[in-house]
């Protein structure tokens, strides 16, 4: 989709979400993971959607797939990035190259059980490399934009409410 064809869509979104707020709330699409062996999980979801998760080998994994941190990682360079492209689109400027890498520190321990270590991610760090038709303060001030309002990036600063719901079948 074009730059302005996104600022369109934006805008008609916008428009309809503030005239009536209630619209803008949603349940999002659920993702399931299944065990498929060992520590190997397919994970499914809307439109056909599927990722495999997998362990590396030092954990007992075979290192099929990403381990689900990864795609943790990716979620939050993916959604930091739409959300800097959607803005650009709506503030009309025109993207040349937007590449975003996150980075997280863990411990293992705390996966593992061993000792009072958390097994949160820590020490997680965006780095946006952009560049397009506006002035560097401009470019610095999107991209934080976009830290800001990404959902993936909020919900993991606000620590989203999480429950556990268990069925023994």
């Amino acid at each position: 989709m074009s730059t302005p064809r996104i600022r369109e869509a934006i805008e008609i979104l916008s428009s309809a979400f503030s005239a009536e707020p209630a619209k803008a709330r949603a349940k999002n699409a659920p993702a399931t993971a299944r065990l498929n062996e060992g520590l190997r999980f397919e994970v499914t979801g809307p439109y056909n959607a599927r990722i495999v998760t997998d362990m590396p080998p030092a954990m007992g994994g075979a290192a099929t797939g990403p381990n689900p941190g990864w795609f943790l990682r990716a979620a939050l360079a993916s959604c930091t990035a739409t959300a800097i492209a959607m803005r650009a689109a709506k503030l009309g400027i025109t993207l040349e190259s937007l590449e975003l890498t996150v980075e997280s520190e863990s411990d293992s321990r705390g996966l593992l059980g061993i000792g009072d270590v958390s097994a949160a991610l820590g020490a997680v760090r965006t780095k946006v490399r952009i560049r397009g038709d506006a002035t560097p303060e401009v470019l610095r001030d999107l991209a934080a934009w976009g830290d800001a309002h990404s959902p993936v990036g909020c919900t993991l600063r606000q620590s989203a409410d999480c429950s556990l719901d268990v069925e023994i079948v």
